[in-house]
């Protein structure tokens, strides 16, 4: 009996106390604007173990009803792209309206650029937006941005 009542009691407090308060979850801020920053590739070298980085400074701008574009510093690294985007609290998913049709890698083009393209995970405080991706364990994409 005592056994049972030590394993009930604390049961209906915790019921009690978990059906008591009223949960209001913190509503999610969607990325939107005009964001600067730079666009850096990670890769790791899977025989030396280290790490070779190359960057440049980009342009991003979003919104919910005309989609994405990328400009800013477009020449070696980063391509120039536009499309649409998709998003919840954690994931975003860029659809490169520029990549050639029959492009089967999800980030590269045939010109050797990188383009916004494909699922990436994100922070976003309201000012700063932070995008990362990683491929084949050995690349990593990674967009520092800030609101203009």
């Amino acid at each position: 009996m005592k056994k049972i009542f030590t394993c009930l009691v604390p049961s209906v407090l915790l019921l009690i106390a978990g059906c008591s308060t009223k949960y209001t979850p913190t509503p999610v801020i969607l990325p939107s604007g005009t964001f600067s920053g730079p666009f850096v590739v990670i890769h790791l070298n899977s025989q030396t173990n280290k790490k070779d980085t190359t960057s440049a400074n980009i342009v991003l701008t979003m919104s919910a009803t005309t989609g994405y574009a990328v400009t800013g510093d477009t020449t070696t690294l980063q391509a120039g792209s536009r499309g649409s985007y998709i998003a919840d609290s954690q994931y975003i998913q860029f659809i490169d309206l520029t990549l050639p049709s029959g492009t089967t890698t999800v980030k590269t083009s045939p010109s050797g650029k990188i383009h916004l393209n494909g699922v990436y995970q994100y922070l976003y405080d309201g000012t700063n937006l932070q995008l990362f991706a990683s491929s084949a364990d050995t690349i990593g994409y990674n967009y520092v941005l800030k609101a203009k």
